[in-house]
């Protein structure tokens, strides 16, 4: 049997950062971890051949040579999903389908052939089962949750591995909160599930034998969900590290990690240097609305700080469009991020995705007006927000646009790097590597030193942070490549 995984292309988002990988040469962030999963429980006699979209395109020498197509996607990719399904009918392949956009929306994909929902620990094994019987079903659903100590090692070698900016792993899945507006505890539920430290670490071997000497982002919608599990997988993950090159790690966690200082510094120790935190707003009211009970009676500020005085970039998440929000709300968000010096503030419209409490009071108030895009920052929300939706559309394309734009960017970045302290470890740096890294900051400098607006600032940044803070340098240039990005994808909302 030929199997033939595709990823559908996702469209520029926040988080494509298309923009700033054309500089460094780079075609996507992370692979489509949960294809190479999947490609792992197929059995071993099949032939398996991946296609990232993301990264190359699909020739019809690939559906030509397939059997079966497999298609993964997540709600922001279903406009190319659909496009990719239509082509892959024309050409009469078998057609699969699984991951969260099918889970979250299977109605919408009845024209395919077989739809493998929910988790594929739970669900791939029946089709394949049904399969070899020669009898299939339309649609599998899972029932419970998988024990994911039983998930095999993802299938680096499917990979071209030199075009991503970095590679994905997991180690838990779920998160104990839940907010009406987040769909992790409708697909994962609220007891985390961890695998075993040995088993993170033979996939880290993996992953290093393969080749791989970059950074590695935990996809964990909550790395710290179950603190014990994560503090022994911390502690082994120190001392993976030793001997090895610079291989930064990030993830996504609660605000509640700066409560725990011994925590923070097992993080920084094994690793990792950024976490994506949820802040939402910094409005109580809106927090309590939406059940982010986490995030309050506690000063967000000063806990960002903390962890970036601790040597972790904190990355946030907020949103505006809560009922309890007012005219002046986005313009306090604004003030936040400001004052907090968060670079990456993903700051996007309320959407209620299906199989939330939100999707749920929304639909009984008679207030949904489509499916969400999964685009947090397209300008647009399928929700009758409270506040009048001309005001909040302008409101939210003047905030993006200004905290995008050079010079408030600027000034946000200064102040993360008077903030930040990163670990002390020094890095080893390949010759290979070093070489990379003037190259990439040659081709940085020219696009956004001479041919973009800020030019100024970035020469500014260059020399003051070669002057004051030479180790936070490449740290330092990544951001503002970043920034061009997000400046680019603001300029864009309607």
């Amino acid at each position: 049997m030929r199997i033939l995984l595709v990823s559908p292309t996702f469209p520029d988002t926040f988080w494509s950062f298309r923009h700033a990988l054309r500089l460094v040469r780079k075609r996507a962030v992370i692979p489509p971890l949960g294809l190479i999963t999947v490609a792992a429980l197929l059995p071993e006699h099949w032939q398996v051949r991946l296609v990232d979209m993301n990264t190359r395109r699909l020739r019809s020498s690939d559906l030509a040579w397939a059997d079966i197509v497999f298609i993964g996607a997540m709600t922001v990719q279903r406009s190319a999903a659909r496009a990719l399904i239509e082509r892959c009918r024309a050409q009469g392949k078998r057609i699969v389908c699984g991951g969260p956009l099918f889970t979250c929306e299977p109605e919408a994909f009845t024209d395919v052939d077989h739809l493998v929902l929910g988790e594929a620990e739970q669900t791939l094994p029946a089709f394949l089962a049904d399969l070899a019987a020669g009898r299939p079903r339309p649609v599998y659903r899972a029932e419970g949750k998988p024990d994911v100590r039983e998930t095999p090692p993802p299938r680096w070698d499917l990979l071209d591995m030199h075009r991503y900016a970095m590679m994905a792993v997991q180690f838990s899945r779920g998160c104990p909160f839940d907010c009406d507006f987040c769909n992790v505890t409708a697909l994962f539920g609220r007891r985390p599930r961890t695998k075993t430290v040995p088993q993170m670490i033979a996939e880290l071997d993996a992953l290093y034998t393969a080749g791989w000497r970059g950074s590695i982002f935990f996809v964990d919608d909550n790395f710290i969900g179950n603190r014990k599990a994560a503090g022994e997988l911390l502690d082994a993950l120190a001392l993976w590290r030793r001997g090895k090159p610079r291989m930064p790690m990030s993830t996504e966690a609660s605000i509640n990690l700066a409560d725990d200082a011994e925590l923070t510094r097992r993080m920084v120790a094994a690793g990792f240097d950024a976490v994506f935190i949820g802040i939402e707003t910094p409005e109580p009211t809106a927090l309590a609305e939406c059940g982010k009970r986490q995030n309050l009676r506690r000063d967000m500020q000063a806990d960002v700080r903390k962890l970036h005085a601790a040597g972790i970039q904190v990355q946030a998440g907020f949103i505006v469009g809560f009922d309890s929000d007012t005219d002046t709300s986005i313009q306090r968000q604004v003030e936040f991020i400001q004052r907090t010096g968060i670079c990456t503030a993903m700051l996007g419209l309320l959407q209620a995705p299906p199989g939330t409490k939100l999707f749920q009071r929304l639909s009984v108030e008679g207030r949904l007006l489509g499916p969400s895009t999964g685009d947090n920052v397209d300008g647009t929300t399928n929700i009758q927000t409270r506040i009048p939706m001309d005001l909040l559309k302008d409101g939210y394309r003047r905030a993006m646009r200004y905290l995008y734009a050079p010079r408030p960017y600027y000034q946000r970045l200064k102040a993360f790097l008077r903030d930040y302290r990163p670990a002390q470890r020094p890095s080893r740096l390949s010759l290979r590597r070093t070489l990379a890294s003037l190259v990439s900051l040659g081709r940085v400098s020219l696009h956004l030193g001479l041919l973009h607006r800020g030019r100024v600032l970035y020469w500014k940044l260059l020399a003051g942070t070669l002057i004051k803070r030479p180790r936070q340098l490449e740290l330092a240039l990544r951001l503002w490549a970043s920034g061009h990005h997000f400046r680019r994808i603001a300029q864009r909302i309607p």
